[in-house]
């Protein structure tokens, strides 16, 4: 009830995009801490070095950054440790059905991938169709062959489906990737724990 005048007013929807792409990260985070609190692996979300460059006080003195930049392009979204192996990441989100945009990932990030790989390090991109629902981890070797040898600017879904690896969602870790970093740069061999 509207009082005084009992008008029903009609509800407006508004789309909220400020958290686009947050689902994949709130996942991986709670991965994360899964493998880091059952001492299965650590790896941490990388922080974007930024330039504070205006800021204000409120009446309680705490501050309010109102204007920043990023100090340098950033390189990959998560990066750590796995059975003695360094290890680096990026994670992307997309609602295309039938591909993935190239340019979600920028020059700075495939430099960055091609350098983990050249120093033997693992490195990978996870990529969630969220409009499937599947989640698929793809070598960053495949990736990086993959945009040198054609001229698209978008990868295909069934290019993950044929040369990535489908991540299956459980309760805990909720996308287990690890198995399948086990399954492709371990031999299948998963390290018992004490």
């Amino acid at each position: 009830m509207n009082y005084p005048n009992y008008i029903k007013k009609e509800k407006t929807f508004r789309t909220n995009y400020a958290n686009r792409g947050m689902v994949l990260e709130n996942d991986l985070n709670i991965t994360n801490q899964y493998y880091q609190e059952k001492d299965i692996a650590i790896i941490n979300k990388k922080a974007t070095p930024i330039q504070v460059v205006k800021v204000s006080f409120n009446l309680k003195k705490q501050p309010t950054i109102k204007e920043a930049y990023f100090k340098k392009p950033s390189t990959t979204d998560y990066n750590g440790l796995y059975r003695g192996k360094y290890i680096d990441f990026e994670a992307k989100e997309t609602k295309i059905k039938k591909y993935f945009p190239l340019h979600n990932i920028n020059k700075q990030q495939l430099k960055h991938i091609k350098s983990i790989i050249k120093h033997q390090g693992i490195c990978f991109i996870i990529v969630r169709f969220t409009s499937h629902n599947k989640t698929y981890l793809l070598k960053g070797s495949s990736l990086l062959e993959y945009i040198n040898t054609t001229k698209k600017k978008t990868i295909p879904l069934s290019f993950f489906e044929e040369e990535g690896y489908l991540i299956k969602e459980t309760y805990l870790p909720r996308i287990d990737y690890l198995k399948i970093v086990d399954q492709i740069y371990f031999g299948g061999q998963n390290e018992e724990k004490n």
